[in-house]
Formats: C-alpha cells, structure tokens, sequence
C-alpha cells in the first residue's frame, strides 16, 4: 500500500455520502454547481466532468426553475416560526 493509498480510504469511484435536501436546498445546491459547472474553462475538463456528474445526479433544469425560492423558504420560516 502506498502513502496515498494509506491516507484516502474511500475508493475513489464509491459513493460516500448520502444527502437528504429540501426543496430550497436542492435549488441552492444545483444553482452553485452549475455556476461552478460554468465557470471552468477548456483546460479544466476533468473538474468540469466531475461537476456535470453532481449535476446529472440532480433534478433536471425543468425541475429546479419550478421550485420557488422564496416560497420555500417563506415555508421553511413558518414551520420555524420565526418571520
């Protein structure tokens, strides 16, 4: 086993994290890793490919556009209680 090998545990195609989002999360969440996505330039591939999976994994554009922010998060302050 080598030093790298001995210091990253995790396999580096296996999923490590199981993520419960709500809808207000969800739209932050793609709306960042599409920025990021978009961001990253022709030398930048690998990274970029990394960001579509994210991506691909999520509801698609069509989906997150339909979820209103403020509506989510007016929701959110309700449940809380707080305004």
């Amino acid at each position: 086993m080598t030093e790298a090998d001995a210091t990253n545990l995790i396999p580096a195609d296996e999923p490590v994290y199981d993520l419960h989002l709500t809808a207000a999360e969800l739209k932050v969440t793609y709306t960042a890793v599409k920025a990021y996505f978009d961001d990253f330039g022709h030398d930048e591939r690998e990274i970029q490919g990394v960001a579509r999976g994210v991506l691909d994994k999520l509801p698609g554009e069509h989906e997150i556009r339909a979820i209103d922010l403020d509506d989510e998060l007016r929701k959110i302050r309700e449940l809380r209680g707080t305004s």
